[in-house]
């Protein structure tokens, strides 16, 4: 994965719309007999979703193996250390709420499994093809789907060794064996991508690992033909002689190398397992517009021309099932800005079936070094509420592994507490069927939680359940699962039968519980049958008005108001938008720790401000919610889910601070713990 690239500025948070709320009852119920339905899962686009807490959302990270980068954090550990470096990685994903990991496991044509192409890989025993005692690639397959986890292998096709010297190779490597098949270059050996055996080799060095473990998606990076160097081009000029028959031009013909590389492994791939992804993650630029009319406005280096990756032409065929552009500038960047390649990427998939995720830098934020953009705790998070005004991106990878975890300047964390809130059902795949609804047989409420059992719907194919929890009872509205704001979790399947605990349920509330089913391709199925746990002391709900004594403060600049009928209340506050934050907050006693969701009242005037800064102040720090008050007053609106400390004090305030222009209005919050 590449880290030299240019950089860029922070651009205005996006003005989100809220979902619509539903009043939860308050009290609790006496049992009642299980729902007996299955719940259709409605059409996100037939509902009203909060954009923070999307169903649907590839969270990932790159583990980068090649140099020790993340796994194994050095060469000669003994098993036990590295599996347990790995399952603190997974541990990791977990904590963050992610849902795949991106492994490297052929780096430098070399395997992180038994392979019977290659040898072991060195960054394992520090000694090219020494056997590191135990099936890595086994092993870390089976951890990653133990916690439901995607697990995309990351292979590298070309690049062959660090260094230049054949004689540095183990005797049984193939490009010992076959000397003609390597080119030194800029300080590196590689396979000599126009070579028609090197890429009937490579393939079936990958393939080994696709027929042989339970992938869910070949990765690849940005390395194909390698980035320029000094000392001239690529030294493949015999190899176009021999092999370039039908080619004028010697730049055409290493992308036609390419490009068979790419469409030939998605054939491969799909004749075997159609459930397993083909994905790239090429460098974030394709072409400039000043070079081509089709290329983005961007001035930097151009993939199509630097490494011979037409990845334009491979959407467009639909030679692969996704794509994860390195988009690892800032936004403002005068060369390559964030927005602006997203903006185009977007544009690009928009008529396929490709996926497009995209690929984040946050190895930059907040080291030394960078720009001074990446200094700006907002920059990351900046790019995923962007990301909110392109539907086709479906979620994010980030780079790499050990900068999730260093969190420095707690840009992670505010990614995490942002746009991560909720787990996440990755996204569904091109042919996937919905397997028939789960029955769910048991919801029992015990020391350690509700525990539920289900037994697995009776037709179609089931790889893995996710689980709902939704306050109060009564009949569910299938637009309450349309977005993640009620789901719990999910779990790979095993057998006919499933189980969950959910460890967070309050004794004092009252749920209803469902579950679905999912397909290899992440197609879900109907919702189950509802179960009914009825809470011990009744759910905790608060209601504080603007006119509640010691629940609400605000300075003088905020005016008062009756004019409205459908405000809450008496009267509501109003103020002026100005670039200063002075907030209206209203103060709440929470009981206990724990998730809940936040609601707003206000009313409604096509004059108000479409983008009002409603800040949360959560247990992880504070988050803000903008909400267009030009509609939908009158009624409780979910600002969203959070986890939120007990006691009393500060929670939901109304800044000022926002760049459109119209009143912003703070009237009531209604706070109801899940």
């Amino acid at each position: 994965m590449r880290k030299d690239y240019g950089r860029f500025l922070p651009g205005a948070a996006l003005t989100v719309a809220l979902a619509l709320g539903v009043a939860v009852p308050t009290g609790a119920t006496a049992s009642r007999p299980t729902l007996p339905d299955t719940v259709p899962v409605a059409a996100q686009a037939a509902c009203v979703t909060d954009p923070a807490t999307p169903k649907r959302q590839f969270r990932g990270m790159w583990i980068a193996s090649v140099a020790n980068i993340d796994w194994p954090s050095r060469t000669g550990l003994t098993p036990a250390a590295q599996q347990a470096e790995y399952r603190g990685w997974l541990d990791l994903a977990q904590q963050r709420r992610m849902n795949a990991v991106v492994v490297q496991i052929r780096p430098t044509a070399d395997a992180f499994w038994p392979s019977t192409y290659e040898p072991w890989s060195h960054w394992l025993t520090g000694t090219q093809g020494g056997n590191p005692g135990y099936d890595p690639l086994a092993f870390m397959v089976a951890e990653a789907h133990a916690r439901n986890l995607e697990f995309h292998a990351w292979f590298n096709p070309y690049r062959v060794a660090n260094h230049t010297d054949l004689t540095k190779l183990t005797a049984s490597h193939p490009a010992r064996k076959n000397p003609g098949w390597a080119v030194a270059y800029n300080g590196q050996l590689y396979y000599n991508p126009g070579i028609p055996a090197v890429r009937a080799f490579v393939q079936d060095a990958m393939m080994d690992a696709v027929s042989r473990y339970d992938l869910d998606a070949v990765h690849w990076d940005d390395y194909f033909y390698p980035y320029p160097g000094s000392g001239g081009g690529f030294p493949d000029q015999a190899t176009f002689a021999q092999y370039g028959a039908g080619f004028s031009d010697i730049a055409d013909w290493r992308r036609n190398n390419v490009n068979l590389l790419v469409q030939e492994m998605h054939d491969r791939i799909q004749a075997i397992k159609p459930w397993v992804k083909l994905g790239v993650s090429p460098f974030g630029i394709w072409r400039n517009a000043g070079t081509d009319p089709l290329g983005s406005r961007t001035t930097g280096l151009q993939s199509y021309d630097a490494i011979y990756a037409d990845t334009r032409r491979w959407v467009k065929q639909g030679w692969i099932d996704y794509i994860s552009p390195q988009i690892y500038w800032h936004i403002g960047h005068p060369s390559a800005d964030y927005a602006e390649l997203v903006r185009w990427w977007s544009e690009t998939v928009t008529g396929t079936d490709v996926q497009l995720l995209v690929g984040q830098a946050t190895y930059r934020a907040g080291a030394a070094g960078q720009d001074a953009a990446w200094q700006d705790p907002a920059e990351l998070t900046d790019h995923l509420t962007l990301n909110r005004a392109y539907p086709r991106v479906t979620g994010d990878i980030h780079f790499s592994a050990k900068d999730v975890r260093a969190d420095r300047i707690g840009a992670v964390t505010r990614v995490a507490t942002d746009h991560y809130r909720r787990p996440a059902l990755a996204p569904a795949g091109v042919g996937g069927t919905a397997p028939a609804a789960p029955s769910l047989t048991s919801a029992v409420r015990g020391t350690g939680g509700v525990t539920l059992n289900w037994q697995r719907g009776a037709t179609g194919s089931t790889a893995e359940y996710a689980v709902y929890r939704l306050p109060g009872d009564g009949a569910v509205d299938p637009c309450a699962l349309a977005d993640a704001r009620n789901l719990l979790g999910t779990l790979r399947a095993s057998g006919s039968t499933g189980t969950f605990t959910d460890a967070t349920a309050a004794p004092g509330s009252t749920y209803r519980y469902l579950v679905t089913g999912l397909d290899r391709l992440h197609a879900e199925s109907a919702a189950s049958n509802a179960r009914v746990v009825t809470g011990t002391g009744g759910t905790f709900s608060v209601i504080v008005d603007n006119a509640t004594s010691g629940g609400f403060t605000a300075a003088a600049t905020w005016g008062t108001s009756s004019y409205f009928t459908t405000r809450y209340g008496a009267n509501y506050r109003f103020a002026e938008p100005q670039a200063v934050s002075d907030p209206a907050w209203f103060t709440a006693t929470l009981p206990a720790a724990g998730t809940y969701r936040v609601e707003v009242w206000y009313p409604s005037d096509a004059g108000y401000n479409s983008a009002t800064p409603h800040l949360v102040a959560t247990a992880n720090g504070t988050v803000t919610a903008k909400v267009d008050q030009r509609t939908g007053g009158g009624q409780w609106r979910v600002l969203g889910t959070y986890d939120l400390a007990a006691g009393t004090r500060q929670v939901v305030g109304v800044s000022r601070w926002t760049s459109t222009t119209g009143y912003v209005v703070a009237d009531a919050v209604r706070i109801t713990r899940l």
